[in-house]
């Protein structure tokens, strides 16, 4: 074989080695692009609730928060011009008013008696007596203030308001309808949507701190943990599968 024809076989054999190297590297690419491809497909995927809630907001969680804030309890108990002090039933009602009152936080309770109105010396009579009431259903001396506040009219007898300042979980008012209802284009919950459901919910929490965190976990009783797991060894264990104790 004449030395021509050793080169040839020579540069054949190199162009077979390097169409098959540009062959194989051409592959890897194109599966690296379909992979980083993939991947900006499910990112995008993942990402979209996030995006669509982030920038139009349409949950009533969102448009309605539970939030904790100090919020003032009051109530206002009609006295009339010839009532000679605290009656029955304004002793029943004080009572039931003072039940939320929180007194390891003990406000301040006010007691706002009105002056220049025709019950006005009923009505001091009477403030004077909630104000004892108060303080024998466990509000703090200190922390009851009377003071007084100018009737609309003197002809008129005018109620004696009792404040106090709690932290409660609330949320905004409802009744907002600023779109048409007709209005469904875009499928999207009305503004007042849930407002309502929040609201009796807000209203339902008993301990507005509970949203903020679990509470410390109680002591555990031993005596009664025993008992209980006795209880539990001689009765409910002791039942077999397909067996009735009555």
């Amino acid at each position: 074989m004449s030395g021509a024809e050793m080169s040839d076989i020579t540069y054949k054999a190199e162009t077979v080695g390097t169409n098959k190297r540009r062959h194989a590297g051409g592959l890897a690419l194109s599966v690296s692009v379909m992979a980083v491809t993939m991947t900006a497909l499910l990112a995008g995927c993942a990402n979209r609730d996030s995006i669509t809630v982030g920038s139009i907001p349409d949950d009533y969680r969102t448009n309605h928060p539970i939030v904790i804030a100090e919020q003032d309890q009051k109530i206002d108990l009609p006295v009339g011009a010839g009532d000679h002090g605290m009656t029955r039933n304004q002793r029943e009602t004080l009572l039931g008013f003072l039940d939320s009152y929180d007194r390891r936080a003990a406000p301040v309770l006010t007691i706002l008696i009105p002056y220049g109105s025709v019950n006005e010396v009923a009505a001091r009579a009477a403030g004077r007596d909630f104000a004892r009431l108060a303080i024998a259903s466990g509000v703090r001396k200190g922390r009851v203030v009377i003071t007084s506040y100018q009737a609309r009219s003197a002809e008129i007898a005018a109620p004696i308001r009792v404040i106090y300042t709690a932290v409660r979980a609330q949320t905004d008012k409802c009744g907002r309808w600023p779109d048409d209802l007709a209005d469904t284009t875009e499928n999207r919950h009305y503004a007042n949507f849930g407002c309502s459901y929040q609201n009796n919910l807000a209203a339902q929490i008993a301990n507005p701190n509970d949203l903020l965190g679990p509470r410390k976990q109680s002591e555990i009783d031993a005596e009664n943990r025993s008992r209980v797991i006795g209880t539990y060894r001689s009765n409910g264990n002791a039942i077999l599968p397909g067996e009735v104790n009555y």
